[in-house]
C-alpha cells in the first residue's frame, strides 16, 4: 500500500468518525428540545427530531446531493464516506426550525416541509457556497468563507423557522392580551443539560470534520485548532451568559447559559480554522451576550421561539459569518463586505422561499393544531402515547 492509499484510509476513516459525532447531534437536539417543551408534547417533539434524521437525510440521499455536488465522487477518500460527512449536515438545518415551532404545530406538515428542505431548498444554498456553484460568473455570485455552515446550515435553519413562526403564531396564552409575556418553564433541566452537551461534542465533528483532511502534518495541525477553537467559543459563550444573567438578575439560569454556549459554537462555525487560539474567546463571548439580549427582544416582537432557537441559530449564525470578515480578512479572498453579501443572498432566499412553502402547505394542510389539540398536548393527538402518562400535566 503507497502513501496516497494510506492517505484516502486515513481520511475516509476520520470523516466517518466526525459523521457519526456529527449524528450524535440528532439526540442532541432531541433531548434539548423535549426538556425545553411541556410534558404533554414531549412523545411529538422526539418523534418529529426522529423523523427529521430519516426522511431528511433519505430526500438529500436521492435528490439533494446531486443538486449541491453533483455527482458522487472523491480523490481523497471514499465517495460514500464523503457523501455520509455531507447528509449528516442536512436535518440539523431542520432541526433548528422543528424546535422552534414546538408545541403547536402538526407533524406531517412539516415532514412534507422536511422532504423539500432536504431535497432542494438546503442544498440549492450548499450549491451556491460549497458544491458545483450555480452562481458563478453572476452578479449574485457568493465569496463568503463559511467553513462548516454558520450562514449555510445555522442562519438557513434560523430564516426558514422565522418563517414558520410568522405564518404558525404564538403558543396559546404565551402572549396575554393584558401585555406581558407568560412564562413557560422547562419541564426537564437535566435533558436540556443532556442535549447542549451532546450538541457541543457533536460540534467538534461538524467543524473539524469540514476541514477535509487529517492525512498530513498540516491537515491534523488544522482539524485541531479547529476544534479547539470551537470548544473555547463555547465556554467563553457559557460563561459570558453566566455572568450577564447573575449581575442582571442574581440568578444563575442553566437553560440560559447552555444557549449561550450553543451560541458562541454557532458564531465560531464560519471560521474556526482562521483564527489565532484568543480571537474565539471574543467571538464566542459576543454570541453568548447576544443570546441574552435577543431572547427577550423577540418576546417583545411576540415572536414566540421556545426553545431560544433564533436567538442561538440566526442571529449567531449572522454575527459568526461576519466575524470571519472582521477577525480573519485578508483583503484579497475573505472581506467583511464579502461575508455581508453571503448572510444577505443567503437569507432572503431561505426566508422568502421557505415562507412560500410554508404558507402552501399551511393552505394544503393545516400547519398548527387545533385549539383544544394544543391545550390537551400533542402527543394525545399526533403520536398517541404520552412520554409521562403518569404525570399530571399542566396546561
Amino acid at each position: 500500500m503507497d502513501l496516497t492509499e494510506v492517505n484516502y484510509v486515513i481520511d475516509t476513516f476520520f470523516t466517518l468518525f466526525a459523521m457519526t459525532l456529527i449524528i450524535f447531534m440528532v439526540p442532541g437536539f432531541a433531548m434539548l428540545e423535549a426538556g425545553l417543551v411541556r410534558t404533554k408534547n414531549v412523545s411529538t417533539v422526539l418523534m418529529v427530531n426522529t423523523m427529521i434524521y430519516a426522511v431528511a437525510s433519505l430526500g438529500f440521499l436521492l435528490i439533494g446531493y446531486s443538486i449541491a455536488f453533483g455527482d458522487f465522487g472523491s480523490d481523497s477518500m471514499s465517495a460514500w464516506a464523503a457523501f455520509l460527512f455531507q447528509m449528516a449536515f442536512v436535518g440539523k438545518v431542520v432541526n433548528i426550525m422543528s424546535g422552534g415551532v414546538s408545541e403547536r404545530a402538526r407533524v406531517l406538515p412539516l415532514a412534507l416541509f422536511t422532504v423539500i428542505m432536504g431535497s432542494v431548498l438546503y442544498p440549492i444554498i450548499v450549491n451556491w457556497t460549497w458544491g458545483a456553484n450555480m452562481l458563478e460568473g453572476t452578479m449574485l455570485e457568493l465569496s463568503m468563507y463559511d467553513l462548516a455552515g454558520s450562514t449555510v446550515i445555522h442562519s438557513t435553519g434560523g430564516w426558514a423557522l422565522l418563517a414558520a413562526i410568522l405564518i404558525i403564531g404564538s403558543r396559546k396564552g404565551r402572549y396575554p392580551k393584558e401585555g406581558g409575556v407568560r412564562v413557560i418553564p422547562a419541564s426537564n433541566v437535566p435533558l436540556v443539560t443532556l442535549g447542549a452537551f451532546l450538541l457541543w461534542i457533536g460540534w467538534f465533528g461538524f467543524n473539524g470534520g469540514s476541514v477535509g483532511s487529517i492525512a498530513s502534518k498540516e491537515s491534523a495541525d488544522a482539524v485541531a485548532l479547529t476544534i479547539m477553537n470551537t470548544n473555547t467559543a463555547g465556554l467563553a459563550g457559557a460563561i459570558v451568559v453566566g455572568l450577564l444573567m447573575y449581575v442582571q438578575y442574581r440568578k444563575l439560569d442553566i437553560t440560559m447559559i447552555l444557549n449561550g454556549a450553543l451560541g458562541g459554537l454557532v458564531a465560531i462555525t464560519a471560521g474556526p480554522d482562521l483564527y489565532t487560539i484568543y480571537q474565539p474567546i471574543i467571538i464566542g463571548a459576543i454570541g453568548g451576550a447576544l443570546v441574552v439580549f435577543a431572547v427577550p427582544l423577540f418576546d417583545k416582537l411576540r415572536i414566540d421561539d421556545p426553545v431560544g432557537a433564533l436567538s442561538v441559530h440566526l442571529v449567531n449564525g449572522i454575527w459568526g459569518t461576519l466575524a470571519v470578515g472582521i477577525f480573519a480578512s485578508n483583503g484579497d479572498n475573505i472581506t467583511l463586505l464579502g461575508q455581508l453579501k453571503g448572510v444577505i443572498v443567503v437569507g432572503v432566499f431561505a426566508f422568502v422561499v421557505s415562507f412560500v412553502i410554508l404558507f402552501i402547505i399551511n393552505k394544503l394542510f393545516a400547519l398548527r393544531a387545533a385549539n383544544d389539540e394544543e391545550m390537551q398536548g400533542l402527543d394525545v393527538e399526533e403520536c398517541g402515547l404520552e412520554a409521562y402518562p403518569e404525570f399530571k400535566r399542566a396546561f
